[in-house]
Formats: structure tokens, C-alpha cells, sequence
């Protein structure tokens, strides 16, 4: 019942889903050396495993991320009509995925840390998020675990989705545990049950975004911010990134060129001060 097809449209859903190249390469060659078998053994007479092209996917990713900024929505109208539809499209036509999807843009988070929101970290006095928690694939299902590198970091709630976060915090009850969005059935969710829920690669081929991917909405909040004039340094405390040059391709050309000439210049001044300890000048009229 494998088939060639089947195998190759896991593979590239694989990729889709942010699984990372080693984890495409070892899966896919487990499967290869059970299917050859099958070959040997005369149950089937070609392996359906062997398929080739994928490793070009992580090359045009590669190259994407390079550019974060075409990978976001125009703006927020745009976001508002992809998280309906999505919604429309599910089964009983489920609220809950377009508050995912709103809530992961405005605040610049994949799925799995929008399903780890929990009622006690969000804090409505000042309005922001401190995230701790995220939901990831494990053996057997989906699990909790802290983010990575075990670092807390905070991210300014935006006036849009304040009304819908009270909302949801109403909803959960007095329990300050309580995770905020959750599926149908109040269960975690995930990046591919986003997807499948809302016949997610259907829904955004008809309104013209065909390679939007769910963590494009991270990147869409990521752009935002930055073209309201977030400074670098706080982008990337919000955006968790470790290096500042990963927060800085999210920045507006014009402002990138600002920031690569003050480093320019810095790097030009650095090699030519004297240290203050060397630059004495000698007394005038003093005799050797």
C-alpha cells in the first residue's frame, strides 16, 4: 500500500513542519532498507521508498530565511481573511483556529508556543506574554516542555487581541494553569494539526498565498514589528533569536543600510585611536 507518491508527500510535509535535515535523512533511510527488503523478498518489485529532490526543499528554505521579510502577510486585513477562512474551512467551522492564527502573528510565535500559552502567563495589568512553555512531537504524541535553552522571554500583547485574550482567559476558568487555545477537543496542538484541521494548504492556494507556511505567521510578526520601528535589540529579546544578525534581516532595507554604516564606521575608528595612555605630549621648552 506504500506508495511513491505517498512516500514523497510525507517527506516534503516533513520538511514543511520544520523537521530538521537529519531527521529527513534518517527516517526516510529506515523506511528504504525496509522496503528493499520487501524487494528481496519478492512482496513488491520496486522500492516506492527511493525518492530523490527533497534535499532541494532545504536549499530554497535556506534561501528564503535569508529574506524573512517576503515570507510575511502585507498586513493585518489580509491576516483577519486567512484566519477566517481557515476557520470556515474546519470541521463545525472551530473558532479556536483563528485565534491561533491571530494570536501567532501578533505576537511573532510558532504554534507550539502559542499552544503552551497558559492563563498564568499573561499578565493583563501591563498587557504582555512571558513565554515558558511549548508543545513539541514526542514518542506517542504531542508534549509539553520548557522553551529553548530553558530562557523566558516577553512579548508585548497589542491592543487588537486584548479583547479576545480576556476572552479566552474567561473561558478557561479560575485555573491559572489552564492552557488558553487548544483544539476541538482540548487537546494541544501542533503546526500539523493546524494544518490538517484546516485544510491549510487548500485554503491558502485559493487566496493567492500558495507557499505561505505556518510558521510564516512568526515571520509576519517579526516584519511588523520591525516596520513600527522597534529597535534591533528589543526585536530580538521578543523574538528570542540569539544573535542580533538573525533579528536584523527582518529590518527595513534602509534601516539595515543605517545600521551596516554605523558598524562600518565604528570598524574604521577602532584601528586608528591612540590609547590615552600614549598620548603625551611633551613639555614645552623642556631640555633632554
Amino acid at each position: 500500500m506504500i506508495t511513491n507518491g505517498a512516500v514523497d508527500r510525507t517527506v516534503h510535509g516533513w520538511i514543511a513542519d520544520q523537521h530538521s535535515r537529519s531527521t529527513v535523512k534518517n527516517s526516510l533511510a529506515v523506511l528504504v532498507r525496509v522496503m528493499e527488503q520487501a524487494v528481496r523478498d519478492g512482496i513488491i518489485t520496486v522500492n516506492p521508498a527511493r525518492v530523490t529532490g527533497w534535499q532541494r526543499e532545504y536549499k530554497q528554505a535556506e534561501d528564503e530565511l535569508h529574506n524573512p521579510r517576503a515570507l510575511a502577510l502585507r498586513d493585518w486585513p489580509t491576516l483577519l481573511r486567512l484566519a477566517q477562512a481557515l476557520t470556515d474551512r474546519s470541521h463545525d467551522h472551530y473558532r479556536g483556529w483563528r485565534e491561533v492564527v491571530v494570536f501567532a502573528a501578533a505576537t511573532a510565535a510558532g504554534i507550539g508556543k502559542v499552544s503552551g500559552v497558559r492563563a498564568c502567563y499573561i499578565d493583563t495589568e501591563n498587557w504582555i506574554w512571558t513565554v515558558r512553555r511549548q508543545t513539541t512531537p514526542a514518542p506517542g504524541g504531542l508534549t509539553d516542555k520548557n522553551t529553548k535553552g530553558k530562557r523566558a522571554r516577553q512579548v508585548p500583547l497589542i491592543e487588537e487581541i486584548r479583547p479576545m485574550i480576556a476572552e479566552r482567559i474567561l473561558a478557561v476558568g479560575p485555573n491559572p494553569d489552564a492552557r488558553l487555545f487548544t483544539g476541538p477537543r482540548g487537546g494541544r496542538i501542533s503546526t500539523a494539526v493546524l494544518r490538517d484541521a484546516t485544510h491549510w494548504d487548500v485554503v491558502v492556494t485559493s487566496l493567492g498565498h500558495e507557499r505561505l507556511r505556518r510558521h510564516d505567521l512568526r515571520h509576519t510578526g517579526l516584519t511588523w514589528f520591525a516596520d513600527a520601528g522597534v529597535p534591533a535589540h528589543v526585536l530580538r529579546k521578543i523574538a528570542g533569536h540569539g544573535s542580533l544578525l538573525t533579528t536584523q534581516r527582518y529590518l527595513h532595507p534602509d534601516m539595515t543600510q543605517t545600521t551596516n554604516t554605523r558598524h562600518a564606521l565604528t570598524a574604521h575608528l577602532n584601528p586608528i585611536r591612540t590609547p590615552l595612555t600614549l598620548a603625551v605630549q611633551p613639555t614645552a621648552g623642556r631640555r633632554r
